[in-house]
């Protein structure tokens, strides 16, 4: 079966749905949602079709191997139910808003969420390094506009320190683009991962370090690696929750992708020694200081912003315990992520409109106020904190148990402390805004939530709750695939 078409098309469709929602405003939410749908049905072809022939090459341009495809699929999932969350949230959020001197920027809202998901999903599907840098570049210029999409003093400040200090990581990370790009021509090898990684074993150790260096500072700002992780919070507090759901669910994850991808090829080169330790060390400090702000954390969507920083932290660190096995619960944390992550931002979009507040003093007793939202909320808070029976807590669980496996039990021991307070803190301020006692000050019951968010909140709960306990073996066997190109090649 010849399927070079693929990626060229999962592409084209958000495009499509871009310039087709220019025209009508009334249309535009319908034709984003299409879009989506059959994004996500050709990403799951595109997978399948990964896990039973191996990287599939879309011509020169795009070329999709299991690592990318495990990646493709949530970014897929989450661009599908935020369109569909975000045609009654958007519309109850505007009119809240509609005695606001500067109302939402509604009509521009659907072309950049259609651009922004095609710049995102680009990433994984893209062949040379060059691209795939202008690809995470785009997602910035294009979310910006949607991180201040509510026109307000705070979002359009959240906006531009995001845009500040990404674009000024993306040139950090541009540097290190250009130093692997003459490594690889000075091999003779491509500008593409295969190429980099057959050409690993010659480039000048100094030099694969440098660009590693670069390209951890530059793509790390982008993925919230701590101490380059001061946008995060804002954004993610000032920004729509359909628009936080992507930010956080899967265009962080983006970046960090970037990082995770090159380990194999510091790996394989003889001159650089235990590449694993970069990864450990900036990972546990990014959990470390992750945990310790959630515990004093008083707006509920920056409560989720924090813990994307914890997972991201997470992740590195599990590439680094996970260096020397054959182990699944790095890629898989990856994987797990984006579906879990925008239940959560899902639920606080649906809390705030209950409430009209972002503060969790503020919050009580949501569950009684609007129990689909607050059980939600719960189950979401428990899910991302990694607790059974829900996706992360299997791969939390298989990097513990890699690492303490391994020997290396100063920094599993070190992260499994981290993610405790974590999920103290996760648990505790979600069990006050669902079941604490609701103050006078709150605004009363009387708020009919819109039906398609509600749809898009079960839907995402889905696959949270599912993959925590099955998964189909094709999905399986991709994850398998996935870890063994993240494995220590030495």
């Amino acid at each position: 079966m010849n399927a070079d078409w693929l990626p060229a098309l999962i592409l084209l469709l958000p495009l499509a749905g871009a310039l087709l929602s220019v025209p009508r405003q009334d249309f535009a939410p319908y034709v984003s949602l299409v879009a989506a749908l059959g994004t996500l049905a050709l990403s799951i072809v595109a997978a399948l079709w990964v896990t039973a022939n191996g990287t599939l090459h879309g011509g020169p341009i795009f070329a999709l191997d299991p690592l990318g495809a495990l990646y493709l699929l949530p970014v897929s999932f989450v661009y599908c139910t935020s369109s569909l969350y975000a045609i009654g949230y958007l519309w109850a959020r505007r009119q809240e808003q509609r005695e606001n001197e500067s109302p939402p920027r509604y009509r521009q809202y659907f072309p950049l969420m259609n651009v922004f998901a095609l710049v995102i999903l680009a990433v994984p599907l893209l062949a040379n390094l060059a691209l795939m840098w202008i690809a995470i570049e785009l997602t910035t210029v294009f979310s910006a506009f949607l991180v201040a999409y509510e026109d307000r003093a705070e979002a359009l400040e959240a906006a531009w320190k995001y845009v500040a200090l990404t674009s000024m990581g993306a040139m950090i990370a541009l540097l290190g683009v250009l130093l692997l790009y003459y490594a690889t021509h000075a091999a003779g090898t491509p500008p593409t991962w295969a190429g980099l990684l057959a050409a690993a074993p010659r480039i000048p150790g100094p030099l694969l370090l440098l660009a590693f260096v670069l390209w951890l500072i530059g793509f790390g700002a982008k993925a919230g690696l701590v101490p380059m992780h001061t946008w995060l919070p804002d954004a993610h507090s000032q920004a729509p929750a359909s628009v936080c759901a992507v930010l956080s669910g899967v265009e962080t994850s983006a970046a960090l992708y970037m990082i995770l991808r090159l380990f194999p090829i510091l790996a394989s080169n003889p001159q650089i020694h235990d590449p694993a330790a970069w990864y450990l060390v900036l990972g546990l400090i990014t959990v470390g200081s992750a945990a310790f702000l959630l515990l004093q954390v008083h707006d509920f969507k920056r409560m989720f912003a924090y813990s994307t920083i914890e997972h991201m932290g997470i992740i590195l660190t599990a590439c680094g315990l996970g260096a020397a096995a054959h182990e699944s619960g790095t890629v898989y944390q990856l994987f797990a992520h984006g579906f879990t992550k925008s239940l959560c931002f899902f639920a606080a979009g649906l809390a705030g409109i209950v409430f009209g507040t972002q503060e969790i003093a503020k919050v009580r007793g949501l569950i009684s106020r609007a129990p689909l939202v607050g059980w939600a909320l719960v189950l979401g808070t428990l899910a991302i904190a990694g607790a059974p029976p829900f996706a992360l807590f299997l791969s939390e669980f298989e990097i513990l148990r890699s690492g303490y496996g391994s020997g290396q039990y100063l920094a599993t021991g070190l992260l499994t402390l981290f993610i405790a307070l974590a999920f103290i803190a996760l648990t505790y301020q979600s069990t006050r805004i669902a079941f604490g006692k609701p103050e006078d000050t709150v605004r009363g019951p009387a708020i009919r939530l819109p039906r398609s968010s509600l749809l898009a909140l079960i839907i995402a709960f889905v696959p949270v709750f599912l993959f925590g306990f099955y998964l189909p073996p094709p999905l399986t066997h991709l994850v398998q695939e996935a870890a063994h190109m993240l494995e220590l090649t030495k």
